[in-house]
């Protein structure tokens, strides 16, 4: 371990720190060496953040000081500290400006993007949407859609694009849960530009300004946006056209009603933006971990045969719910712990000093969790790489607070966890009472690419066989 380092950082100067600490005020954990500015430690964190962080963590411990003139960054990757950071000192902390400016050219002033009170309003007003209990409402529907669209799968294919299909599956899903409507090439182009949005969003955090829409330049950037805005507008003022007892009963809707009782605090530009993120993070969460499990079950025959036949059990009784489903929920658990949708929990600033493991952390330090980290630490879960479901049996205990975090923890946890869960559990189900999965030959695993969401570096193809075919019986 390096020793503490010491700044006497202008940004810091004025901050106040807590009377009783362990450690000398104005020192740091140690981190890796980033010259005078600490700038050059920018390009190895562009090139791969969650291997660069893997690789500090290793050198300097579960605290790490990363100095990037003028912000003092601490990476929290021990689950005891990352809980009492979300959890215990949840109040000490606001979501990184940076980040909110960046995600705020996408979602607007959504409920990802805003904070204090706005924030605790709107996270108010949608919780009881995405509970529990109402996100069983849309099971029926997202079953029998993707029973539609699994009987347009082949009986038989070598190499079937199933992250491409898995992905507009679950734009499909999402946009019958936000508009009630199917999917048309409209959505394929917000779909396609979603991407390049996030791909350009994540490109963004390692600069210190963003260039705007308009530069020649952004020219891909601007039509990507204005493509998901006109989707959503389209459909939003085709609703409006409608008497409201014609309104079907979808997520539009009932942000639609919340307009209506309260047009000030929920203005139409509100619901836009409520739309822009429901569907950005809808479909995309939901489609990255699918195509992980995807690949998680063919590379794994055994618990692919495990959960299908308790699928196939379930079936004659329609029941897809988690619980319902024990051992098929917990490799969609297990694949979360291996590829999180969100590897890395974006930064929070520190409004307020913050005391973490005896260090005293002055007002405007940065905090990042690394959630894969820990997800992968061997202390945590012995032999982190294998794909292991008993690790989330009932019987086996409950992982150490903190060490699971896939959707987020504190009051900023995922707002659509459970209706995500759900979703995958319904879409996971169909796929394995219909077809097995196989890794077609000479096939190395696929490489993660992290650009906020984790997606494999290349398209994922599987072998697919009809379930009760001579083919299948044969893979």
């Amino acid at each position: 371990m390096k020793t503490p380092s010491s700044s006497k950082c202008p940004f810091h100067a004025a901050a106040e720190s807590p009377a009783a600490i362990l450690r000398p005020a104005g020192s740091w954990p140690p981190g890796p060496a980033g010259g005078l500015t600490g700038w050059r430690l920018l390009p190895e964190m562009r090139r791969d953040l969650p291997k660069a962080l893997a690789a500090w963590q290793r050198e300097f411990g579960d605290l790490v000081h990363l100095h990037t003139w003028p912000e003092h960054q601490i990476v929290v990757s021990d689950p005891r500290l990352a809980r009492e950071l979300l959890v215990g000192q949840a109040d000490a902390l606001e979501r990184w400006e940076r980040a909110r400016r960046i995600f705020g050219r996408i979602h607007g002033d959504s409920v990802l993007v805003a904070e204090g009170d706005a924030w605790r309003a709107k996270r108010q007003a949608l919780q009881p949407d995405f509970t529990r209990k109402a996100s069983q409402h849309f099971a029926p529907a997202i079953g029998e859609l993707a029973r539609q669209k699994l009987a347009q799968w082949p009986e038989r294919c070598e190499r079937w694009p199933i992250e491409g299909e898995l992905t507009s599956l679950a734009m499909d899903v999402i946009m019958r849960m936000l508009f009630s409507s199917g999917i048309g090439e409209d959505a394929r182009q917000a779909e396609r530009a979603s991407h390049e949005l996030m791909a350009a969003s994540n490109g963004e955090f390692y600069w210190p300004f963003s260039l705007p829409d308009w530069v020649p330049w952004q020219r891909g950037r601007r039509k990507a946006r204005l493509a998901l805005e006109g989707l959503i507008e389209r459909h939003l003022q085709a609703r409006l056209r409608l008497p409201m007892e014609a309104w079907p009963e979808d997520l539009l809707s009932r942000l639609l009603r919340l307009h209506l009782r309260q047009p000030q605090a929920w203005t139409l530009q509100a619901v836009r933006d409520e739309c822009k993120t429901t569907f950005l993070a809808g479909h995309e969460t939901v489609a990255a971990t699918l195509t992980w499990w995807a690949w998680c079950l063919a590379a794994n025959p055994g618990a692919q045969a495990a959960a299908r036949a308790e699928a196939r059990l379930a079936a004659p009784a329609g029941a897809s719910e988690p619980q319902a489903l024990p051992y098929l929920t917990q490799t969609l658990q297990e694949t979360l712990r291996l590829y999180p949708a969100a590897p890395v929990l974006i930064s929070r600033r520190a409004i307020k000093p913050v005391v973490l493991d005896g260090w005293s952390f002055p007002v405007g330090t940065l905090f990042m969790t690394p959630i894969q980290l820990m997800q992968h630490d061997a202390r945590w879960f012995p032999d982190p790489l294998s794909f292991r479901p008993e690790r989330f049996d009932a019987d086996a205990g409950r992982p150490l607070l903190g060490a699971y975090l896939p959707f987020g923890a504190g009051p900023r946890v995922c707002l659509g966890q459970h209706l995500a869960l759900a979703e995958m559990t319904q879409i996971a189900a169909q796929v394995l009472r219909r077809f097995e999965l196989s890794v077609p030959d000479g096939m190395a695993a696929p490489e993660p690419a992290f650009h906020i969401s984790q997606r494999p570096s290349l398209p994922l193809s599987l072998r697919i066989a009809r379930v009760g075919s001579a083919d299948a019986r044969q893979v």
